[in-house]
């Protein structure tokens, strides 16, 4: 009997992408994990961003975890709530999501709205910050409730970006390592 495959991680970045100094980017070179690549970083449709999901979830059979920052975070839940291939997806770390219905949200990220709130069909951990200005600490917690997100507070880590200076993110890789 052959071992079960080792899942894929799969980074799926948030708005503008997460360039070279960010977590995910030093992921991606240090562990081989693959980024899934929108055709548009800058005004991201969320059917778009779906789709492209979806198509790099069918070029493999192998299970997948992924590994979501930011807008990636409502990317996974829009794509669970419609998708048919979510069996593909053994779990999701869903990292500093941002709220794209607060107040002062660019127009870029207007379509995103409203906010897929529909429990996901795989388990989840939600890691967020108490002083990130992308989203309260409030409202990531009503986002973990909602996507049925087990819970993890850093403490005070800005967006949880390159901006935080988190170098390689080996609380992160630990965290991963606790779901996939």
């Amino acid at each position: 009997m052959s071992e079960p495959a080792r899942p894929r991680v799969l980074l799926l970045p948030g708005w503008q992408g997460s360039g070279p100094s960010h977590w995910q980017s030093r992921w991606e070179v240090l562990h081989g994990h693959q980024r899934v690549e929108q055709d548009d970083w800058h005004w991201p449709r969320r059917g778009d961003w779906m789709a492209r999901l979806d198509e790099v979830l069918l070029a493999s059979e192998a299970p997948n975890v992924l590994v979501a920052h930011s807008l990636g975070c409502h990317l996974v839940a829009a794509w669970a709530a419609h998708s048919r291939h979510v069996a593909r997806v053994c779990a999701a770390l869903l990292v500093a999501p941002a709220d794209p219905q607060r107040d002062d949200a660019p127009p870029q990220l207007y379509n995103w709205r409203p906010v897929v709130r529909q429990r996901l069909p795989f388990p989840s951990l939600l890691v967020a910050s108490s002083n990130d200005a992308m989203c309260s600490l409030a409202q990531a917690a009503a986002f973990a409730a909602d996507w049925g997100s087990a819970w993890c507070l850093l403490g005070a880590r800005g967006h949880i970006n390159a901006d935080s200076g988190l170098g390689d993110w080996e609380e992160g890789v630990a965290l991963l390592k606790s779901i996939a």
